[in-house]
């Protein structure tokens, strides 16, 4: 972790490696009726570039949302409870056959038992427009007493870091 960036350089850095060490996300589209959906996506192994990777049926509801309005929230948090990362963006869906196979993963079989050749597979591309994290130096615990310490003391709680930044 360390301390906070002081460029937009770092702080992209430090979001490439966030996202590369990252399995799953919440990915959160917005329904018809306007509500926010919200399921576990595993991303797609891929060079984080500004662009993230999932592949999903065709006829699901996720890519119908997202026909109908392409912004997006992908969320990521580590399992220490120490790192967080939203990422803001615009997806579509991708039906490139080299790029499904070029993103295929024997592991996949479980969702898509026919592999890459799955009738109606198909991608999803976030382009993001932003990103934030917030680092924190401690588990979910400690800050949690820290914060309570700070409503006794007064003191405001010293939470990590955290940056934003445009793509």
């Amino acid at each position: 972790m360390g301390s906070e960036p002081t460029t937009d350089a770092e702080a992209r850095q430090r979001i490439t490696e966030l996202v590369r060490a990252a399995r799953v996300c919440m990915l959160t589209t917005i329904a018809v009726d306007g509500r926010q959906v919200s399921r576990p996506m595993v991303l797609q192994e891929t060079e984080f570039d500004g662009d993230l990777w999932f592949l999903t049926r065709a006829d699901s509801a996720k890519v119908r949302q997202i026909r109908v309005n392409p912004e997006v929230n992908a969320a990521f948090g580590d399992q220490r409870g120490q790192t967080w990362l939203s990422v803001s963006g615009t997806a579509r869906e991708e039906s490139d056959r080299a790029d499904v196979e070029r993103l295929w993963h024997p592991a996949l079989r479980v969702w898509f038992p026919d592999g890459p050749g799955t009738p109606g597979l198909t991608l999803i591309k976030v382009h993001a427009s932003s990103a934030e994290y917030w680092d924190s130096p401690s588990s979910t615990v400690v800050n949690l007493l820290g914060a309570a310490r700070a409503a006794v003391t007064g003191r405001t709680p010293r939470p990590g870091g955290n940056h934003t930044v445009s793509y």
